[in-house]
């Protein structure tokens, strides 16, 4: 695969010669799938090019470029990925309609995409002490906590998974894992931080948050 340049300028990008569906369209054909996940780029391209601003895409492509994460040859295109993340997730964890039995009836209110398979069978059970590595975004690509560092180490977070130590939609998911794997959760405001929010942290009520969790250890 030929070495990706870029395609803009900076001003280009900000003019009416270039569209939002142009630049989703590049990130799309050249980022890889992880890098696709985690800017929100997946899925068609003409709802991608909708649901984001100009601003954000510049970012996206400044970030591609910063990060040099450019899709391989091996990777499936963003459709084919689509088709996978559809075919591998359980039909429950599809976003359901609301509805105030949705718990009740066993609705997930959060989304998994597997970014990196683990090792093992193994899945952590209510209790088990788990060491997670994680970043969490809202729905416009504001970080607003990590306990990942660019530059030298921090401890993995360490909880009883499935005690209510965090929000369901963590508990939930990380009993889905083995040791090592990677993935994206989408977590609806259910499931999340609901009604009241949690403005410490910046969430607004009612805010759908995605993580991108490691799970690094089961004690």
């Amino acid at each position: 695969m030929e070495a990706v340049t870029e395609k803009w300028t900076e001003a280009e990008i900000h003019s009416d010669s270039v569209s939002k569906k142009d630049i989703a369209e590049f990130l799309q054909h050249n980022g890889n799938n992880e890098f696709l996940l985690l800017h929100k780029l997946n899925g068609k391209l003409a709802n991608v090019a909708k649901s984001l601003n100009k601003t954000q895409l510049y970012e996206s492509y400044k970030d591609l470029f910063a990060t040099k994460a450019f899709r391989s040859e091996s990777e499936s295109d963003v459709a084919d990925l689509k088709k996978t993340k559809d075919a591998s997730e359980p039909k429950h964890a599809a976003k359901p309609k609301s509805s105030p039995s949705d718990v009740a009836k066993g609705v997930a209110h959060y989304k998994k995409t597997t970014l990196k398979k683990g090792t093992g069978t193994y899945k952590p059970q209510k209790g088990d002490l788990v060491g997670v590595f994680y970043t969490g975004t809202l729905s416009d690509g504001t970080v607003f906590d990590t306990n990942i560092k660019t530059k030298g180490k921090r401890p993995p977070l360490k909880f009883k998974v499935g005690t209510g130590k965090v929000i369901r939609g963590w508990d939930e998911g990380l009993m889905t894992m083995t040791v090592g794997e990677k993935a994206v959760l989408e977590i609806e405001s259910e499931w999340a931080y609901g009604k009241k929010g949690h403005p410490e942290a910046g969430i607004p009520p009612n805010t759908n948050l995605t993580f991108e969790v490691e799970l690094v250890s089961i004690d």
